[in-house]
């Protein structure tokens, strides 16, 4: 089978991660279809230009972030009042 010729689109920022000049075109029986190499979002694009998701997103399907990692535990402060010490006067 024929693979099809992909080809970068210069200035085309991607809508996923918005790197410019990562997004790479391509024609599948006349549907074209697009690319990001940089992050991996692919989507096909409807007789307008419009994107057509490849799936609808479903809580089954959607890839959801990893809980973020604890960070270091604040430290205690503590607020220190000074008082001028009597016994030592300047003169």
């Amino acid at each position: 089978m024929n693979q099809p010729k992909k080809q970068f689109i210069a200035g085309a920022v991607c809508p996923a991660c918005e790197s410019m000049d990562t997004v790479r075109m391509w024609d599948v029986d006349g549907v074209p279809h697009r690319e990001c190499v940089s992050c991996s979002f692919a989507d096909i694009l409807n007789a307008e230009g419009l994107s057509v998701p490849l799936e609808l997103g479903t809580r089954v399907n959607k890839v959801e972030a990893a809980p973020a990692a604890p960070g270091p535990a604040a430290p205690k402060v503590h607020t220190a009042q000074f008082f001028p010490n009597p016994k030592l006067k300047k003169p």
